[in-house]
């Protein structure tokens, strides 16, 4: 019988990188792709496949940051609209490419606490 894994703890250390099942090795290399086997344990993670999820997700959590923001400053500021023209998209941008690897390691860690590897087979 398969011993229950925690989901939560999965996800935990998925956001921060590292294996959901010994949370020493790292799952990502590069920036966003997963390793074939945790470098100290050996647990398997490259028939894992996140596809569209994280993509999805940081686009999500960016617009709900992001737009509040930019009205509140919208309405309780007078920044010129060159200014907010450059603010805007690079702080998307760098909340994007902040979040992706994350949340790319928390969709992994979830798919691999519920064994749902997403291999299509």
């Amino acid at each position: 019988m398969e011993t229950e894994r925690s989901k939560w703890q999965a996800i935990g250390r998925g956001f921060l990188n590292r294996c959901p099942h010994c949370g020493r090795g790292r799952i990502l290399h590069r920036y966003l792709k997963i390793v074939p086997n945790c470098p100290d344990c050996g647990e398997a993670f490259g028939h894992i496949r996140a596809d569209d999820a994280p993509a999805w997700a940081t686009i999500l959590i960016v617009g709900h940051i992001l737009v509040p923001v930019v009205v509140h400053v919208v309405r309780e500021t007078d920044i010129p609209t060159w200014i907010q023209m450059i603010l805007w998209p690079g702080a998307a941008l760098a909340l994007t490419l902040i979040l992706l690897p994350r949340v790319k390691g928390m969709v992994v860690g979830l798919m691999w606490a519920m064994r749902a590897e997403g291999a299509e087979e």
